[in-house]
């Protein structure tokens, strides 16, 4: 597989910032290790475009005519290579290559279902945060592919709120008046199991306190940690009191909790959180009952961690989802002994970081982004040293999906393997 396209422009009118992106879209297919004929388009606008959507999509397809199925969405901030677009009128695309029978576009008007020898197996999400019950409807959508795995957003926008869906070759037949795009609800694209996607996930927490069981609960309120009132717990852990307020409050203002099922552990491998741990706020305390308030509602049996959010442990856990992905897939083109220096941090000869993948996916908080990784541009860059230089988009959110979960202050990184 080769390289995926990949461009991205800035300019107060759409139609230059088209211009600009079609350009460098063109200069790429030239090349004779990017696709010359790809078939599926990732389009991201930041809000500042969101009004002229649907002319950005005309223009879009009208000049390649090539690409027969585009998805994406808008957000207060877009990212590509190693940049993020905020606060500024932006587009960014990623043409992939892929056999149009591996991909499904889905839509409201055309939903995601198997069908006409098409499995899914895997899907890219788009949603609008306004949909109700869109949790629910996450998890539901999670059930129609074999892995059980979605990965995706919700537009984020200081205006319209839009998504990108426009299936080729008959993919949405019966969608009507709809012209590609679409508001309410969610979109995206479906992959059969022909098409391998590697995703992590990076929640950017440290945890500051052993694993816990909830005990006693009462909807978001947890009463009991390990059979103690849940309280006193906190405060132990933390090591901080009460009697001493302003230190207290400043330390429980940066303090969350990792909260996953009684049958999973909030630690995954080398004691990051897994995709099945939610990091969610401390909301509230409630002393007269010695609980503590959570903003998800919480069963007996759930396993809690206590954690705190910062940028170095969100630098860290970045650098470490990146490692992963790396890790597995360069055994494929490296020897191991070579593959495992690399991982080490080794100066290595042979092919360069990044080298198999052809393209990326990375969708982040819109909390999140450069300012909370300490600069502009902080986070993409940080993504782009430890992954190398491959073709790469994406958006801030305003809620992120994996697996079949809705998380926030997270970033999921999904890639092409080459």
């Amino acid at each position: 597989m080769k390289l995926f396209p990949c461009a991205h422009a800035t300019h107060p009118q759409w139609a230059m910032a088209a211009g600009l992106v079609l350009a460098q879209l063109r200069a790429r297919m030239a090349l004779a290790d990017h696709a010359d004929a790809p078939t599926l388009g990732l389009l991201y606008i930041t809000d500042h475009f969101a009004g002229a959507a649907q002319d950005i999509l005309d223009h879009l397809m009208a000049q390649l005519p090539q690409v027969t199925d585009w998805v994406g969405t808008v957000g207060v901030g877009i990212a590509a290579g190693g940049v993020e677009y905020f606060d500024e009128p932006a587009i960014a695309v990623l043409l992939c290559d892929l056999p149009p029978h591996r991909y499904r576009v889905f839509s409201g008007v055309a939903p995601l279902a198997a069908g006409a020898g098409f499995i899914p197996n895997t899907a890219l999400l788009h949603a609008d945060g306004g949909t109700p019950d869109l949790g629910e409807l996450i998890a539901e959508l999670a059930q129609r592919t074999t892995s059980g795995y979605l990965f995706g957003g919700l537009a984020s926008s200081r205006g319209d709120t839009v998504q990108f869906a426009v299936g080729g070759n008959g993919n949405l037949r019966g969608r009507g008046l709809a012209q590609g795009v679409f508001r309410g609800g969610f979109s995206g694209v479906a992959f059969d199991a022909g098409v391998r996607l590697v995703s992590r996930v990076t929640q950017g927490c440290q945890a500051v306190a052993p694993e816990r069981i909830v005990t006693a609960c009462d909807g978001h309120v947890v009463m009991a940690l390990d059979g103690q009132p849940a309280l006193p717990v906190l405060l132990s852990d933390l090591a901080i009191t009460l009697e001493e307020p302003e230190g207290a409050v400043e330390r429980l203002r940066t303090t969350l909790v990792g909260l996953a099922a009684g049958d999973r552990r909030t630690f995954g491998r080398g004691g990051s959180f897994g995709t099945d741990t939610r990091v969610r706020h401390l909301i509230g305390l409630d002393p007269a009952r010695q609980g503590i308030a959570v903003a998800e509602r919480v069963e007996p049996g759930m396993r809690l961690t206590f954690c705190r959010r910062d940028a170095a442990a969100a630098r860290a856990d970045l650098v470490r989802i990146c490692a992963e992905v790396r890790e597995e897939l360069e055994p494929e083109s490296l020897p191991a002994p070579l593959a495992a220096a690399r991982m080490a941090g080794d100066p290595v000869e042979g092919p360069p970081a990044g080298a198999g993948i052809a393209g990326a996916i990375y969708i982040s908080c819109a909390g999140r982004g450069g300012p909370h990784f300490g600069a502009p541009n902080a986070e993409l860059l940080t993504v782009r040293r430890a992954l190398g230089d491959v073709p790469l988009v994406g958006f801030f959110a305003g809620g992120e999906v994996a697996h079949h979960h809705l998380y926030g202050y997270t970033g999921v990184l999904t890639v092409f393997p080459a």
